[in-house]
């Protein structure tokens, strides 16, 4: 359903009733569900007793099948390519056909016209290359299909989420959390990505993927809905790429990539609400250029072929940052990739396939010390290395055991590195080795919040010899997945069954500390809340954190699901799913354990006029996403969090350090005492259940002539359970009956039962956050009195917070236009995105802690939560198409019209009744501004942005092979705001900020890619 792709530019064989019919026949439509993340099939109608070959002869693969006494025939489980059809008839007559394979799809091929006893032996005529390609009526899902020579011709950039975009239904997501998609209203951390059947989804976070170097790809399939049984562990979308594959003829080639600073428009300058330059962009620059070359063949005729790939990239960039910053960078990133796939066609029955690839990048970033408010440069403080991505290996089985019964088997293992370092300008390496008892060395983090420091550049505190300025990775920090998987696929009669099982092993091996091994935080103790009144008292907080762990998270599940062919016209689908979730400390101990998660199925596809030109289709689905891996990290292993506040009387030039501190006497540990780890029986509520949703679509699609074909769909999803963490263990000690206790002196002293028994606070061990599902009553096992025995509570979930609600509502039209010469698709998107969470990150602040924002950690910050979601862009309209206006010559374009983002106005609530601001220590994260309440999404919203790209191709006749190319991206320069700082007032006093929705992002300005490349 939604397939988009180019017709192929070979002549296709077809039936001779009419045009369109043959068109429509020829291509990827089939009588049942073809539901593979790595092949098609090829189906159809011939005459009972005949027998089916189909050969590609590009790879000699080749397989035979009888025709069923109903005169149906499948091939199941058939590489990506073009391929002939032979029908062999009892009398010794044939006849063929040529059809193209593409990934999850079939081909349906008619040897006959007509329908049950009355059917006729066809004769061949021949259709041009204009015909669109044929509605797919065997499937149920909502799914984008780009070959490689489709992304080739549109203007668009070279990686899987800007291709992911241009499908209908995806918004690209928060410039928080990097180049990432949203998918149907879901946040960017809910979607999974796949590699000729593997899963390259980074699961620490669910907010990276390895990066296959695109010259490689050739599919990208995009699912943004209705997927079966075989996919899961996603709310939002799939993205499925098939690498290319080497084939009888050699073929070798390269390319060059260059976008070049000198065409690269400036980004845009931001102030502050007074007017002052906030951020000067005008100086930076950057440049990329990645260079590819490739080779493929046969090493044995038909039997063993061998496609690699080796290329390699450097992004260079200067970025001056904020004039209230005493640090600028130089950053240089190299990008050494290569890929190999290897497939051997061992026999007719038994295939064989090796994916290796390497997606490893460098990024050393030079930090250099300036004046406050200038753009300079004066001395090099040293180099932050950073490292990503890692090596893949794929293995996958395929055995045709006999003519109605398929079985794959893949095993694949990849790593992932996160490392980081320094290297002072002395040469001396600073690094962290993940031993929450030793800080990382060097030079202490400085902020400073005293009001006003924005406009006293002065007197603002900084470090002079911090290199981050914030956090540091440890250096062996690394992700390693072991993935094994088993599918099967077997008609019978008219169901098509398929099933399996996967295993999906995830270790990260992660930690992190300040660099300087704590941060210093000045502050300003301002008692009625009126600045420059005599009043106020500096202070300074010291805050020092260090984590350090290897964790782990298991992954199961099988699955079985049944394409009926109920009618010849009518498929109904029926699956169903069972998801198991383990997630390990760092000391081998499972803190959470969810087993059997069903998620039922269910679809039709009405194939109206019996010829594929009029389809119907409707699915509903359940879908699980499990805790990602980070959770665990501090939540529920050993780490350390303290706070303590001091009086100073200086600061010392050299670090930017107090000096002469005196201490408040309120050494605290955030999160249990140092070094213990948590029990793991008290991390998570005792009934926790998986993120799932339930998903409901309805559509149809037309083909209104050859050339071109339009659909809708109504899509409807709703959250009905999320997993977050709660850190209000009051709602505990209340539940049991305690109380909290003063002194004569009004003092807290802490919270204790009828018989004046003190409970475990936090500072003594009592685990700070726990998991749950928001809205539900809480099982949580506690060791109330720091005694080792645990104590069992309900918390009623009104205690903790409402129901997670996050509903999705959409219309997508969608069509497909292709002539001779041109070729143009698009969709036009009405969707609205309401709730009080928006997932497993928060945009609002762009918080990247997945499955642990702050959504839910009070009862008062989902108060007024509920609202648009930061991904609702209600109105999204994509054009893309190319033409071409001679051999030589040809255009292309990519439109996209957006409303704006919804905006929040975040403010303090005031917890004391009287006239003192006693701000709730979370600050400015409340849906309310200058105490006014401001639901979610009421504060407006940003303006619609356009973006319009073009290119232009020559491909000169003297010389085959050789093309050179030009895009133009964002050609009349739009740089519209994309995001905003939402966090509008001053955590403790509530005074407006003058950073009060301050632009955090743009729109990407004008830039120029250039591109030559030779095959042959």
């Amino acid at each position: 359903m939604g397939v988009t792709q180019m017709a192929s530019k070979h002549l296709v064989k077809g039936l001779k009733r009419s045009a369109l019919t043959v068109a429509l026949g020829l291509s990827f439509v089939g009588g049942v569900q073809a539901q593979t993340n790595t092949a098609g099939a090829v189906v159809g109608r011939a005459v009972a007793g005949d027998t089916i070959t189909i050969e590609n002869p590009a790879t000699g693969f080749s397989r035979t099948v009888a025709v069923s006494g109903d005169g149906s025939f499948r091939v199941s489980q058939v590489p990506i390519g073009q391929y002939t059809i032979t029908r062999k008839g009892a009398d010794g007559t044939t006849s063929t056909r040529t059809a193209n394979v593409s990934v999850g799809t079939a081909a349906n091929v008619a040897f006959v016209s007509g329908t049950g006893d009355a059917q006729t032996l066809d004769t061949v005529t021949v259709v041009g290359t204009g015909a669109i390609n044929p509605i797919d009526v065997s499937s149920v899902e909502s799914t984008t299909i780009l070959t490689a020579e489709q992304i080739a011709k549109i203007p668009v950039a070279r990686d899987a989420t800007s291709v992911a975009l241009l499908a209908p239904g995806t918004v690209r997501g928060d410039a928080a959390f990097g180049n990432l998609a949203s998918f149907g209203g879901a946040s960017v951390a809910e979607n999974q990505y796949y590699v000729n059947g593997f899963n390259i989804t980074n699961t620490f976070q669910n907010l990276n993927f390895a990066q296959i170097p695109y010259e490689a790809i050739a599919e990208q399939q995009i699912k943004t809905g209705g997927y079966g049984a075989e996919f899961g562990r996603s709310l939002g979308g799939v993205v499925n790429m098939i690498t290319k594959r080497g084939t009888n003829e050699f073929h070798a080639g390269g390319n060059i990539f260059w976008e070049p600073e000198a065409l690269r428009s400036e980004q845009r300058n931001t102030y502050l609400t007074t007017g002052e330059l906030r951020q000067d962009n005008s100086d930076d620059t950057q440049w990329e250029a990645t260079a590819s070359i490739w080779a493929s063949g046969a090493l044995i005729k038909d039997k063993l072929f061998a496609y690699g790939l080796i290329s390699y990239g450097r992004l260079e960039s200067d970025t001056w940052g904020s004039v209230v910053a005493s640090t600028n960078t130089s950053n240089r990133t190299n990008k050494p990739n290569w890929l190999l796939k290897m497939d051997w066609n061992i026999t007719d029955n038994h295939l064989l396939e090796l994916t290796a690839f390497s997606d490893k990048q460098e990024t050393d970033s030079n930090v250099y010390l300036n004046d406050l408010g200038q753009l300079n440069r004066n001395d090099f403080l040293g180099v932050n290395m950073t490292e990503q991505g890692g090596d893949n290996y794929v293995l996958k089985y395929t055995g045709y055991l006999t003519d109605s019964f398929t079985l794959s088997a893949l095993a694949g293992r990849s790593t992932f590195s996160r490392s980081q370092r320094l290297r002072t300008a002395g040469g001396i390496d600073v690094s962290y080795g993940g031993d929450i008892s030793v800080p990382a060395t060097g030079c202490p983090i400085i902020t400073d919040l005293r009001p006003g420091y924005r406009r006293a550049l002065d007197g603002t505190r900084a470090s002079p010899c911090n290199i981050t300025g914030g956090a540091i990775t440890r250096e062996d920090a690394e992700d390693t997945r072991e993935q094994y998987r088993i599918d099967a696929e077997w008609q019978l009669g008219d169901h098509l069954l398929r099933f399996g099982y996967d295993v999906d092993d995830f270790e990260s091996v992660d930690g992190g500390s300040f660099e300087g091994g704590r941060v210093w935080s000045y502050r300003t103790d301002d008692p009625d809340g009126i600045e420059n009144n005599g009043d106020e008292t500096d202070f300074v907080r010291e805050q020092i954190v260090n984590q350090g762990a290897v964790v782990k998270v298991e992954q199961r599940a099988y699955y079985i699901q049944d394409s009926w062919n109920i009618t010849d016209n009518f498929i109904a689908y029926l699956g169903g799913r069972w998801d198991s979730f383990k997630n390990i400390n760092g000391q081998g101990q499972a803190y959470v354990d969810i087993t059997n998660q069903f998620g039922p199925r269910l679809g039709f596809s009405w194939d109206v006029y019996g010829d594929s030109t009029f389809k119907v289709f409707g699915n509903a689905g359940r879908y699980a996403l499990p805790l990602t891996a980070t959770v665990a990290v501090r939540g529920a292993s050993a780490s350390l969090f303290t706070r303590e506040e001091f009086d100073y009387t200086g600061f010392d030039p050299e670090t930017g350090a107090p000096t002469g501190l005196t201490s408040w006497g309120n050494f605290r540990y955030v999160n249990g005492e140092f070094g213990e780890a948590k029990n793991p029986l008290t991390i998570a509520s005792k009934n926790l259940e998986p993120m799932y949703q339930d998903e409901y679509i309805l559509g149809f699609q037309k083909a209104l002539n050859d050339n071109f074909s339009l659909g809708i769909r109504a899509i409807y999803r709703d959250l009905k359970a999320a997993i977050d963490d709660n850190c209000d263990y009051t709602a505990i000690l209340r539940t049991e009956g305690f109380t909290p206790r003063f002194d004569a002196e009004d003092h807290f002293l802490g919270w204790a039962d009828g018989n004046d028994r003190f409970a475990a606070l936090p500072n003594t061990g009592f685990p700070y956050c726990r998991m749950f599902n928001p809205g539900e009553d809480a099982v949580f096992l506690t060791d109330l009195y720091g005694d080792g025995v645990l104590k069992e509570t309900t918390v009623p979930g009104e205690m903790l917070s409402p129901q997670a609600k996050r509903k999705y509502s959409a219309l997508e039209f969608f069509f497909d236009g292709n002539w001779d010469k041109f070729f143009l698709q698009g969709s036009y998107t009405y969707a609205r995105s309401r709730g009080n969470t928006e997932g497993g990150v928060k945009s609002d602040i762009g918080q990247s802690d997945t499955n642990v924002t702050q959504d839910f950690d009070y009862l008062e910050l989902t108060v007024d939560s509920f609202g648009y979601l930061p991904n609702d862009r209600r109105h999204s309209l994509k054009l893309f198409g190319n033409y071409d206006i001679t051999d030589e010559w040809s255009v292309g374009a990519n439109l996209l019209v957006q409303s704006g983002r919804p905006q929040n106005c975040l403010g303090i609530l005031d917890t004391d009744p009287g006239p003192d601001v006693a701000a709730h220590p979370y600050g400015s994260s409340f849906f309310r501004c200058d105490g006014i309440a401001t639901p979610r999404g009421s504060y407006g919203r940003l303006a619609w942005s356009s973006n319009v790209d073009m290119n232009v191709a020559y491909r000169p006749a003297f010389a085959e092979g050789l093309q050179f190319k030009m895009d133009i991206f964002n050609v009349l320069n739009s740089r519209k705001v994309t995001s905003v700082n939402e966090q509008v007032e001053d955590g403790t006093s509530g005074t407006r900020l003058e950073t009060a929705f301050l632009p955090l992002s743009f729109q990407a300005p004008r830039s120029v890619r250039f591109m030559v490349q030779y095959d042959f």
